[in-house]
């Protein structure tokens, strides 16, 4: 991390001296050195676990959203993962397998340092530790943030932020009960004569530079690309580059600057319920553990599809539900698998448009067939799009809106840098710039014109992922304690000025700016007329 990190160089001596004189120190506590090493099970966990993180991101420390994503990630979702950086894996095995197959050896052996041993490593020891705290001190007066041990000094940083996932761990466990009495005290303000039905749509890991309808040069939109009354949003960041983040944020009213806030408040199903709707949350992904599955569970109705999880059985079972139905009112929200990783498992073979997509190692000289299945799996997201809207629009009789964002985008070995994935303690364009889109029927843009016109105007605006809870109320006719015209895309009060900000690793609101990005990013960004 002393190479990869942008420390200051007292920061990095304290880095450097600070753990080894600590380890030192450590190895000769006991006579018996086996035993000291597998007490440091913890340690040895903690370096397996960064050096696969820098072979995936190039830098950044383990981040809370790292151990996060242990506890939520499906055993099949890390197989996939594990099976394709497997390089990484081998370099772990073969740094401490051996270690602890000899600190086992020693252990059986009953050997012990001596005396004299324990009394110079524990004092060398000591004077390196020594050299690098007081490294600290100037490593302080250059720091801007003023948080070198808590950020900067490898494990003491990675033991913080295991903390802080632990206590977010706990804030969820306590939902039920910390939001426990809360209403929105919706009103609907407009209602359309005969059925309504509207479909939230959360997509996966799907980056707009991949999508035909943002200007890329594959045709990986080519249904939606031949519906003319689509509303595309082109300014659209996500503010958490992690499912587990990023969908509660999409689900809530909550903004990035009011993080602590999301364990207080119900999200859009408890709307849509307050005001009268039958709700629907159908995903396509396994249950988490997470907040996301606090905030399912307040939908009426909750159903998680089985394996082979192809994202075409949403509509299957979206076609169920509005045909078994009597309801006049419903709000259906479904959670895409899109495309996450391993991305060739995302679609269906007839899908493999762009060729070869073999499931392959993660690495530059693989990135062809990478992004080709990457593209595959925009595409069958493309057909599973249109042939939501094909279905609604043959609905009589009913006024029906659908809204699509995606979570969050993915790094694709897209430049020097070979980043891979997303949820990096750092963003990229690539993770941030997010594919979003809105559709109305005609019965809807009969009853709801002015609604239509201000998604339309709209299109190009600056907005976060934190304007679709707002905008989905807001198609719905729907105002309430802590809902937003301002934040709204279906609203001509739409705010264009309103500052942008994601959530960091720390659950800090900050800048886009501040959250990593690189030149690469900016050129980016400013490629696709993005502002930040």
């Amino acid at each position: 991390m002393a190479n990869t990190e942008p420390y200051s160089v007292w920061t990095v001596e304290a880095l450097i001296l600070m753990p080894l004189g600590f380890y030192m120190m450590w190895s000769v506590a006991l006579r018996r050195s086996g035993v000291m090493i597998w007490l440091a099970f913890p340690f040895i966990f903690l370096g397996a676990f960064q050096i696969v993180l820098l072979y995936l991101f190039g830098n950044s420390v383990i981040a809370t959203d790292m151990f996060t994503n242990i506890l939520t990630t499906n055993p099949g979702e890390a197989g996939e993962l594990l099976g394709n950086i497997y390089p990484a894996v081998v370099i772990v095995c073969a740094m401490y397998l051996p270690l602890l197959w000899l600190a086992a050896r020693e252990i059986g052996l009953k050997r012990y340092i001596s005396r004299t041993t324990r009394m110079n490593v524990g004092l060398t020891g000591a004077a390196i530790f020594a050299v690098g705290l007081l490294a600290l001190w100037p490593a302080y007066s250059v720091s801007e943030e003023r948080h070198v041990l808590r950020d900067e000094i490898f494990p003491l940083n990675a033991f913080y932020n295991l903390g802080l996932s632990g206590s977010e761990f706990r804030k969820v466990h306590y939902f039920e009960k910390t939001s426990e009495g809360f209403s929105f005290e919706p009103v609907r303000t407009a209602e359309a004569p005969g059925r309504e039905v509207y479909i939230y749509i959360i997509g996966e890991a799907a980056r707009a530079m991949n999508w035909q309808l943002y200007g890329y040069d594959r045709e990986t939109n080519p249904e939606l690309a031949r519906i003319d009354d689509l509303v595309v949003f082109r300014d659209m960041l996500t503010q958490s580059n992690t499912t587990h983040k990023s969908v509660p944020l999409i689900l809530s009213s909550v903004r990035t600057d009011e993080h602590e806030e999301l364990f207080r408040r119900k999200g859009l199903p408890a709307l849509f319920n307050e005001a009268g709707f039958d709700t629907w949350f159908i995903s396509n992904q396994s249950p988490q553990g997470a907040m996301i599955d606090n905030l399912a569970h307040d939908a009426r109705h909750l159903i998680y599809i089985r394996s082979p999880r192809y994202d075409m059985q949403l509509l299957e079972e979206v076609r169920k539900v509005l045909e078994a139905s009597d309801s006049q009112k419903l709000l259906i929200i479904l959670h895409c698998y899109g495309s996450h990783f391993s991305y060739h498992q995302r679609y269906p073979r007839e899908f493999a448009h762009f060729k070869p997509d073999a499931d392959v190692a993660i690495s530059r000289q693989n990135r062809e067939m990478l992004v080709n299945a990457y593209d595959n799996s925009i595409r069958y997201t493309d057909h599973f799009l249109a042939e939501t809207i094909a279905y609604l629009r043959s609905l009589k009789d009913t006024s029906s809106a659908l809204l699509y964002c995606a979570d969050h985008g993915e790094d694709l070995i897209d430049d020097e840098r070979d980043r891979f994935l997303h949820a990096s303690p750092t963003t990229t364009a690539y993770q941030l710039y997010v594919a979003s889109l809105a559709w109305f029927s005609d019965a809807y843009r009969r009853n709801f014109p002015e609604k239509v016109a201000a998604a339309m105007a709209n299109e190009t605006a600056p907005a976060t992922t934190h304007a679709l809870f707002h905008t989905m109320a807001d198609m719905a006719s729907i105002q309430g304690r802590f809902i937003s015209h301002e934040a709204s895309l279906v609203s001509p009060e739409y705010d264009r000025t309103a500052p942008r900000r994601y959530l960091n690793d720390h659950n800090e609101a900050v800048p886009y700016m501040k959250t990593g990005l690189a030149p690469q990013d900016i050129e980016v960004f400013r490629k696709f007329s993005v502002e930040l």
